[in-house]
């Protein structure tokens, strides 16, 4: 079990998460390669950095030519295109922006053959700052267009967040103080102060610092990596543990008398978790959101709670028969979410279903512990979920990867071998 610290020392961004992540669990480069390139037409590499004073590592994506992928365009482009270019730059640009609905987006991450979780989870990353931009400007999320944030290099950066987010498997994160940066930036929609205003949306209730360092410091991309994990429930205080390991990633922007870094910590907290609990299950508020549906199709129904279950800070949702009133056959749906994400959860529910009332409560739950394996049988890759019990780990494959096998007996047993084979590893 393990908690990530992150130390935002230059700044925050989707680049150098993905960055300080891989460096510190570089194994996981080749499945970060291959589902952004599922995602978009890129390529995208570790590579070694030193600034002169710390040695680290950048995440560099490129086209399928090695070529840049896109032109840097402003301040939702990845970290060290805003810190590395000045306004000029950005002007010569402007007339390149690209133009992408967010429901456009969505549809294609739903589609590109993402593994389910790695999907839902740079979907959730993309809503959250949908939600930020659309009350920047005054629009509902759905009728967001993305410009910077649209091109093919920062969605290579939110899916290699969503892919290393998964992977890891982490019992918890943290964050330091973010740095506030200061100035202005040129955009799609012209002048922005910085931070800029979907970035202060997203991080309402972060600890900010202020080092005297101008320029964008934390992009609307890092922002909303923070925010999609604060809303999860995946954002907590630092946990103790020992320090098993660190990672850091770097922009191109030279800050003056600092590194323009973002570290990471890899703390094992397990042996902390006996000690504070022998039953290892932690603590957790829930958010209940309960109503019942008897005048929707089962087809329309499903894709409503389909769209549900991509809002940010939703955990699950489950459906069952009830009988309602007047003796109709019914369809019960409850909805579990983090508790500040509500108020989003429910106006999702109004927006899908056909309901015009719900209930919602808050309960005290506990969960185990529990990360993200992969393994490889015949040749069909395979995430397994391992969960730490009192008695010890059991691992659980993931059955979507299972799915290309053609009978029940052959998926029976590519999941034993490969739970087994992750339990091995783990072991």
């Amino acid at each position: 079990m393990i908690h990530l610290h992150l130390d935002p020392l230059g700044g925050m961004a989707g680049d150098m998460f993905a960055a300080c992540l891989l460096a510190a669990f570089p194994h996981l480069e080749p499945v970060v390669q291959t589902a952004t390139a599922r995602a978009a037409p890129v390529r995208c590499r570790l590579e070694a950095h030193d600034d002169g004073v710390l040695t680290g590592h950048r995440f560099v994506v490129t086209g399928p030519d090695g070529a840049p992928a896109d032109a840097p365009q402003g301040h939702d482009h990845d970290h060290d295109h805003q810190h590395g270019h000045g306004h000029d730059h950005h002007e010569h640009h402007e007339h390149t922006h690209s133009h992408r609905p967010w429901r456009d987006i969505r549809a294609h991450l739903q589609s590109c053959g993402l593994d389910p979780s790695v999907r839902d989870h740079a979907i959730g990353i993309f809503a959250v700052l949908a939600e930020a931009e659309g009350r920047v400007h005054g629009k509902p999320a759905e009728a967001v267009l993305f410009h910077e944030v649209g091109n093919a290099d920062s969605i290579a950066d939110i899916v290699a967040a969503a892919v290393l987010i998964d992977a890891v498997g982490a019992a918890g994160w943290s964050v330091s103080g973010l740095p506030l940066g200061s100035g202005r930036i040129r955009t799609a929609h012209g002048l922005m102060p910085v931070p800029a205003p979907a970035t202060t949306l997203l991080l309402d209730g972060f600890a900010t610092v202020e080092d005297g360092i101008p320029g964008e410091r934390v992009t609307p991309t890092g922002a909303a990596i923070l925010a999609y994990l604060k809303q999860t429930g995946r954002l907590a205080a630092r946990l103790p543990g020992r320090l098993a390991g660190t990672g850091i990633g770097f922009g191109t922007r030279r800050l003056p008398g600092t590194s323009n870094c973002l570290r990471v910590l890899v703390l094992d907290t397990a042996e902390a978790a006996h000690e504070a609990d022998p039953a290892l299950a932690t603590h957790r508020t829930l958010a209940v959101i309960g109503f019942e549906i008897d005048d929707q199709s089962g087809e329309d129904l499903a894709t409503g709670l389909d769209r549900i279950r991509a809002v940010p800070g939703v955990h699950d949702v489950v459906q069952m028969m009830a009988i309602g009133k007047k003796g109709r056959i019914a369809i019960h749906v409850q909805v579990l979410g983090a508790p500040d994400a509500i108020d989003a959860i429910v106006e999702a529910c109004f927006r899908e279903t056909t309901t015009i009332g719900l209930r919602t409560h808050l309960v005290q739950g506990r969960v185990l512990p529990r990360r993200t394996a992969r393994t490889e049988i015949d040749g069909v890759p395979v995430a397994v979920k391992l969960v730490l019990r009192p008695d010890g780990e059991t691992g659980k494959a993931e059955s979507d990867h299972l799915r290309g096998l053609p009978t029940h007996a052959a998926r029976s047993a590519a999941r034993r071998r490969a739970e087994a084979a992750a339990l091995e590893q783990a072991s």
